[in-house]
């Protein structure tokens, strides 16, 4: 599964990893991540994340 990073903090979501502090489970594919998910770090929305 591909790697997305955050524009504004470059915090990187690993899907192998997931977001486990947000509810998110590992394995879990960007695109399944929930529409009001942020990043965890700065806020950002799922819009201002770029695949790497």
């Amino acid at each position: 599964m591909q790697s997305w990073r955050c524009t504004i903090c470059q915090y990187v979501y690993d899907p192998a990893a997931g977001d486990p502090d947000n509810g998110v489970e590992p394995n879990a594919s960007f695109d399944n991540l929930p529409a009001d998910w942020v990043c965890p770090v700065c806020g950002a929305g799922k819009e201002l994340f770029e695949p790497i």
